[in-house]
């Protein structure tokens, strides 16, 4: 499985978190990165490759980074980390949540070298977590999706279920609700974050269901692809995959990581990285959202507009109550909101998901 200040650069490496690091002050920052697909992917790893790329362009001649893609959750994982840290990379990113237990093992057999795992909820003395609040933008797309749809059923190419990813599909479905209570929600699972073959496959079987708006948790363009050719609709996700699929593409919820990239090095090289937990959306800029489709009514482009402003203001949050989940039990009271120990925790659907949910 799998799938969040700017700082003065030093002349020189001192500590992290009290340790000294011996890099000579001439030496550029060694950083590595881990992904979990293909940099091509369209999705996922190709956003934090553009971060990357980004981050490189930021402090050209000031690191000198390195990735290693297609790199499978598990003791594979284990054993690419373990080498990078020993290669001399001083900095090392690895962007998938399965690979949260093999960060933690190989941070602790290398106390002077700085981890950030991406979507994971473990932390130590030398390994910070960050992600993006992908929900905000999966709120979005409901919305246009409530909007769109003629059937009132929509459907998501589910990846695995971790909490990262049902937290988007709840999303989804309330920014869907919140336009057109009528939504009925089917999620089917692919048990892959990159398999274009699944992910058609999944899509092709939501339509012949009755959904006619299709978004996804998965990282290829196969689900916009087949509902392009199946005549319906849907999002690109983790970057703008309008060009795969002109005609269906909706808009997409998109990630953004070079700012946060470049930040972390930067504070690494100056000696005042810290750990901790880092969670941007839409007020961050980490999320974005790209163009709406032409094809969208001016009245549900204008409610896209309206809500993307009080999501990122912070007016907003997707998950405030009253929220039921699927049986029909209180899950958060109006007035509240649900706390961020459960957000990151989320094992429920939110009422109007169909389907259980795997074990």
């Amino acid at each position: 499985m799998k799938r969040r200040t700017l700082l003065t650069v030093a002349a020189s490496l001192a500590a992290v978190l009290g340790a000294a690091v011996p890099v000579h002050a001439a030496d550029p920052l060694k950083v590595a990165f881990v992904y979990i697909g293909p940099v091509g992917d369209a999705g996922w790893t190709y956003a934090h490759e553009q971060g990357r790329l980004a981050m490189e362009k930021a402090l050209a001649g000031k690191v000198k980074s390195t990735y290693v893609e297609n790199v499978p959750e598990g003791a594979d994982s284990e054993r690419v980390i373990r080498k990078l840290a020993a290669d001399g990379n001083k900095l090392i990113f690895t962007t998938s949540f399965g690979y949260m237990n093999a960060t933690e093992k190989v941070a602790k057999a290398f106390p002077n070298v700085v981890f950030q795992h991406a979507t994971g909820f473990k932390s130590g003395k030398n390994m910070g977590v960050y992600e993006s609040r992908m929900y905000e933008g999966a709120y979005l797309l409901g919305v246009v999706a409530g909007k769109m749809t003629k059937s009132n059923t929509l459907g998501m190419v589910a990846s695995f279920p971790v909490p990262e990813v049902i937290r988007n599909i709840n999303a989804f479905t309330l920014g869907a609700q919140s336009v057109n209570p009528a939504i009925r929600m089917k999620v089917l699972w692919v048990n892959s974050w990159y398999d274009p073959a699944k992910e058609r496959q999944a899509a092709e079987t939501l339509i012949a269901q009755g959904a006619d708006v299709l978004t996804q948790n998965t990282d290829s363009p196969a689900t916009l692809q087949a509902a392009q050719e199946k005549g319906k609709y849907a999002f690109g996700w983790d970057s703008d995959m309008q060009r795969f699929a002109p005609k269906a593409h909706l808009t997409a919820s998109t990630n953004h990581w070079g700012d946060f990239y470049t930040k972390t090095a930067q504070a690494v090289m100056a000696g005042t990285w810290k750990t901790g937990e880092t969670r941007g959306g839409l007020q961050e800029g980490m999320v974005r959202m790209s163009p709406l489709n032409p094809v969208v009514p001016a009245d549900a482009a204008r409610l896209f507009e309206e809500k993307k402003a009080a999501l990122a203001s912070g007016k907003m949050r997707p998950f405030q109550g009253p929220l039921k989940d699927q049986s029909g039990a209180i899950k958060v009271p109006a007035g509240a909101e649900l706390p961020l120990k459960d957000l990151l925790s989320m094992n429920w659907y939110v009422q109007g998901v169909e389907g259980k949910m795997p074990k």
